[in-house]
């Protein structure tokens, strides 16, 4: 018996220590993706020397990807509670529920960070793999929210579509709520939930999307195409692969031309991040102008501009970069491209406040609407890959429809 007590002080001590370096280190994933995270500084957080925090974790993959998994573990655990509501509608205030108290767990210091999802793209084989099994095992789950008689008018790819958002939210939710005192979680779930399920628009209006073609997007001037085609180029890579699996070799090779023509563009692989972001923040602050110059009122304009931005997305000059690359930049610079990005999701705000007061808009919350907003159309960058037979002109009524109408509306 003492040599079986004296086991399991030892598990214990393991798994807490264990424990305590992956705590440390999804921080450091959070703050600065897997580009900065080491087993070093993970093993520094917690005290540990880097030998011994390789007794818990061989590699720095091993080590990101166990951080990934047990934050899916958790928003598993979070979709499984919910799909055992009795309908859909309790099942997403189940969900939300269940993440804003996880969220608030976390800011009051009672449970670890969870971390970046998408720095899974990130991740080298046989992990990525890994990982990427987990998290469609998590997708799926969620996806049952959709599983009623009710809804069996929604075909699978639609219902897949609206997964994807639903965990868009969760996902982005995290990084715009530390606005909020975790005293109020509660109402930002109950806001968050009124959007989701009645979504912007006042009783009575219809899906309409004023003209506002994706093309009128993109550039027309001979330098303006060229630029665009190479961070086009980039994005889609970085998208597709995270920032670690974007090499420069990889970039020059997509664009077929040679490493000196890459540095010719751009000087480091930062600046072509930045360069990234602030081509999708023009694109998106040109659709937004353009639907404010529009006829009609604020919904019109709101429905024209997401909608333009939905189909640009999954057109020839599409996607937009996913601001999952955000991690991958030093601070500052994330910090400049953050205030960029909000004050992109700013201008929605005041169109849907503008909207409220002048009765073409519900009365909801415009910042938490103007950030789901965003983060809806910043995930409606996997839509192609999510609905391969989607064309970009149903784009907007596939992805950004459910958002505004109501995630359960027709």
């Amino acid at each position: 018996m003492p040599a079986v007590r004296a086991q399991a002080r030892a598990t214990d001590r393991f798994e807490r220590k264990r424990d305590a370096v992956l705590d440390a280190a999804t921080h450091i994933l959070n703050r600065r993706g897997i580009k900065g995270l080491t087993l070093g500084a993970a093993a520094a957080a917690v005290d540990l020397s880097t030998t011994s925090v390789t007794y818990y974790f061989r590699r720095k993959d091993d080590l990101a990807a166990a951080c990934i998994l047990r934050g899916i573990d958790g928003l598993l655990q979070i979709a499984e509670a919910a799909v055992r509501a009795p309908d859909p509608e309790a099942r997403v205030h189940v969900f939300l529920d269940r993440y804003l108290d996880r969220l608030k767990a976390v800011a009051i210091g009672q449970a670890p960070p969870l971390p970046i999802i998408s720095e899974l793209r990130a991740l080298t084989e046989p992990r990525r793999t890994e990982v990427a099994q987990a998290y469609g095992r998590l997708f799926r789950k969620a996806r049952q929210i959709f599983d009623h008689p009710d809804l069996d008018w929604m075909s699978r790819g639609r219902r897949t579509a609206r997964t994807r958002m639903l965990l868009e939210h969760l996902f982005w939710g995290g990084a715009w709520i530390a606005r909020f005192e975790p005293e109020d979680y509660a109402r930002v779930r109950d806001r968050m939930a009124d959007i989701l399920l009645h979504g912007l628009a006042v009783e009575g209006r219809g899906w309409t999307p004023p003209p506002l073609l994706a093309e009128r997007l993109a550039p027309h001037d001979a330098a303006g195409r060229a630029r665009e085609t190479f961070l086009l180029a980039a994005t889609r890579l970085i998208n597709r692969r995270g920032y670690r699996g974007a090499s420069v070799d990889k970039i020059s090779a997509e664009l077929n031309v040679t490493k000196g023509s890459f540095y010719h563009h751009i000087q480091a692989k930062d600046d072509l991040v930045v360069a990234c972001f602030e081509r999708s923040f023009a694109v998106m602050t040109h659709a937004q102008r353009l639907a404010l110059e529009l006829p009609g009122d604020q919904w019109d304009r709101l429905v024209a501009s997401a909608s333009a931005l939905a189909e640009f997305q999954l057109s020839d000059h599409g996607p937009l970069l996913r601001t999952s690359a955000l991690t991958a930049l030093p601070e500052q610079i994330r910090g400049e491209m953050v205030e960029h990005a909000n004050r992109v999701s700013d201008r929605f705000a005041g169109m849907i406040a503008d909207g409220i007061a002048e009765g073409s808009l519900r009365p909801v919350d415009p910042y938490i609407a103007a950030q789901m907003l965003t983060a809806t159309l910043n995930a409606c960058a996997d839509l192609g890959w999510l609905v391969p037979d989607v064309r970009p002109s149903a784009a907007a009524s596939v992805f950004v429809r459910p958002l505004l109408m109501g995630v359960f509306s027709r």
